[in-house]
């Protein structure tokens, strides 16, 4: 019996020590598209279950990498390209300890890792999200020796110096080098929440416009620059991300497009995956599927956008209003009372967008 007793007091106490190092946290998401805890700190070696609750209007993942990992993770998560999605924006590799799914609005996802003595980033890699929604998670038995978060390099702020050492101020346009096409989930003027700001290579310094994810609809388009989201990493999210240039579009209607006679019903964003580092906007209406790409024109200041629609006996007429200041130049059809009536089987359709 002392020898049973023995075991059974060893096996509670095994029980007892490896509860102790099992740590459940949860994490949603904010606004200002940030995570809503930025520093979590667990003690080494613990068994770390992170539960991941979307509450925003997009998809987003959560990756955990290790240490200083956290901008080459995102660097590769950006160059899958059109294999993204298929791979929920994970690229793999040695430094992504571990990673939720793609996690849809409303939805919940988790992961387990188990984190040695150190400071391991996590980080959301949707294409645009990455340079300023991430954290860090700090395994130590010291945490009154980690720095005060507004001086804290691991997570976002825009009052101290990043990780590669550049500062963060008004002028600082980007948390790391620009490539271009560029994408920015972010909020932006004169458009809705669910904002995507797009930087294209091109002439004119540069083509940029706003996609809006909420109508589905390309809201605005500039020239000469970017755009300087350095206010949006204090994370509040009550500042919006500035234009660089001088907007040179603006569209002054609604959703472009109008499919089947019968009662047109609101068109619903289902995402959008990266084509050789552009963005491809997906979203359904009265059950077709359209496709949106967007490029610049090669010399002056305009945009060629490309559609792409599924199989379907619906008419689809595209509904562009004349734009002040701009020719538009239909690939099929031609433009009449501000509509393209696309012929029955389109499967593409092309606008040319050129500043007169």
């Amino acid at each position: 019996m002392p020898k049973l007793i023995l075991m059974a007091s060893l096996l509670l106490s095994t029980l007892l020590a490896q509860a102790q190092r099992d740590t459940l946290i949860t994490l949603s998401t904010s606004v200002g598209l940030q995570f809503n805890q930025k520093r979590l700190i667990i003690k080494p070696n613990t068994r770390l279950k992170l539960v991941f609750q979307n509450k925003d209007d997009m998809a987003h993942n959560l990756v955990v990498t290790r240490p200083n990992s956290r901008l080459r993770v995102v660097e590769f998560a950006l160059a899958l390209g059109n294999k993204g999605p298929a791979q929920h924006h994970v690229p793999i590799m040695d430094d992504v300890l571990a990673h939720t799914v793609s996690v849809e609005p409303g939805n919940v996802d988790s992961l387990v890792v188990t984190l040695p003595e150190g400071a391991y980033p996590f980080v959301c890699t949707y294409p645009g999200h990455g340079s300023i929604m991430y954290g860090v998670i700090y395994a130590t038995n010291e945490p009154k020796r980690l720095p005060p978060p507004e001086q804290d390099l691991n997570i976002p702020n825009p009052d101290r110096l990043t990780e590669r050492g550049h500062q963060h101020h008004q002028t600082a346009n980007h948390p790391y080098e620009l490539k271009l096409p560029a994408v920015y989930r972010t909020f932006m003027p004169d458009c809705g929440p669910a904002a995507i700001a797009v930087g294209l290579p091109g002439s004119e310094g540069g083509q940029s416009y706003v996609f809006d994810a909420g109508q589905c609809r390309l809201r605005y388009a500039w020239s000469g620059g970017f755009v300087d989201n350095a206010e949006q990493w204090d994370g509040k999210g009550q500042r919006l991300t500035k234009i660089v240039g001088e907007i040179y579009f603006r569209d002054t209607g609604g959703f472009p497009w109008k499919v089947g006679s019968g009662l047109q019903q609101p068109p619903q964003f289902k995402g959008y995956q990266l084509v050789n580092r552009y963005p491809e906007f997906r979203y359904i209406v009265n059950g077709v599927e359209i496709r949106e790409l967007v490029k610049s024109l090669p010399t002056g200041r305009g945009l060629v956008r490309t559609f792409m629609f599924n199989p379907t006996k619906q008419a689809i007429i595209f509904i562009a209003p004349v734009q002040p200041g701009m020719r538009l130049r239909p690939s099929i059809g031609k433009l009449t009372n501000g509509e393209v009536r696309l012929p029955a089987g389109t499967r593409q359709f092309s606008l040319i967008m050129s500043k007169s």
